[in-house]
């Protein structure tokens, strides 16, 4: 394989290895599922001011439907997450992440529309594609990873993931230009079957391990995977998080990773008190996620959580049938009041009025 066209830079790898906050960033409709340039923006510069590391767009939370014809929304929200993010001017690494999906020949235009628009990595689906061999899918990353860094992606089967062999992540491992792993298979034997693969694969100094197990947030990041490799024992940890939980209460979860950094730093043992938290965090995601539904109402749950502190207007998806489910929004009333410690309406209260604020040229 020739040397990849486009490679992130050594700030952002060191960053990337040492762990960040990544929101999976929402879309901003109207009442009549337009989209909501004011608040989008608004989006993007609470994920920045919130300290977060980089965004992904175009993902999973960001709605698939995007690229639909005649909602042709993929290339708009990428630019103007570009555009916020370039006018920040931030002084520490940020990645900005593309979320890229289906057949190789739509993957490789997703692909050159993120990089003009200025984006670091893609996030790889592999969801639509059930019919597709391993090798097949693994020849497709190749040609992406060829154009752009690579996030590998893990998603649950229960939203239209599907399960991949040990064999598949060490060979996916070895591709060049994979920079990282989001394992989110929400499911204990398929994670280590990812982190063991990484462990056994030649570039594993190269890839960064990244959760997106929104039910197991805090014991992952505080997790150290060790297997024995031809004799030699092999530690990765799992050193930051790619989550759409995440995209709210971002501030919070900036604080926690750095607090978590702490510890993973220093000496002697794990205090009880974080499994304590990481209960506090599943339970808060189990009412955004909405699992008692089979996640029917996880973007809805985001949204309303983003309109209660003034983010969005609504709670409005491109998808009509897309809403909060039974009880969801009781299920989030409970949250707020057995966790205040876990939201950031504070800090958004007292930045919000600047976050609306139209800049010129934008209506």
């Amino acid at each position: 394989m020739k040397n990849p066209e486009h490679s992130l830079t050594a700030e952002q790898i060191a960053a990337l290895h040492d762990g960040l906050v990544i929101p999976a960033h929402p879309l901003a409709l109207d009442e009549n599922r337009k989209l909501d340039e004011r608040h989008q923006r608004a989006l993007t510069r609470y994920y920045i001011d919130s300290g977060a590391g980089g965004i992904a767009v175009g993902v999973h939370s960001t709605q698939f439907e995007i690229r639909d014809p005649g909602v042709d929304l993929f290339e708009p929200v990428l630019r103007m997450a570009a555009e916020e993010v370039q006018r920040a001017q931030l002084q520490r690494p940020f990645i900005l992440v593309a979320g890229i999906c289906g057949p190789t020949a739509q993957a490789l235009r997703e692909v050159e529309t993120a990089r003009k628009l200025g984006y670091d990595a893609g996030l790889l689906s592999m969801g639509g594609l059930a019919d597709w061999s391993e090798e097949e899918l693994l020849q497709r990353t190749r040609e992406v990873a060829q154009r752009i860094p690579v996030i590998g992606f893990y998603l649950q089967p229960s939203v239209g993931g599907r399960m991949f062999s040990f064999d598949f992540w060490r060979e996916f491992a070895e591709i060049p230009n994979v920079v990282a792993i989001k394992m989110a298979p929400f499911n204990r034997y398929q994670t280590l079957d990812v982190a063991r693969a990484v462990c056994y694969c030649s570039r594993r100094d190269e890839i960064a391990l990244y959760t997106g197990n929104d039910d197991n947030i805090i014991i992952d990041l505080l997790t150290t995977y060790r297997f024995r490799v031809d004799g030699e024992l092999v530690e990765k940890k799992v050193v930051g998080g790619l989550l759409g939980h995440w995209a709210v209460w971002t501030r919070k979860a900036v604080e926690l990773l750095e607090e978590i950094k702490q510890v993973r730093g220093g000496a002697g043992t794990i205090s009880e008190e974080w499994l304590r938290r990481n209960v506090e965090v599943t339970d808060t995601n189990a009412a955004f996620f909405d699992p008692a539904h089979q996640f029917a109402g996880c973007i809805p749950g985001i949204h309303e959580v983003l309109r209660r502190q003034g983010l969005m207007r609504g709670i409005w998806c491109l998808n009509p049938e897309e809403t909060l489910s039974p009880g969801q929004a009781e299920e989030i009333d409970r949250i707020y009041r057995d966790y205040p410690h876990l939201n950031d309406d504070d800090f958004v209260r007292g930045q919000l009025n600047k976050w609306l604020v139209t800049k010129p040229n934008h209506a």
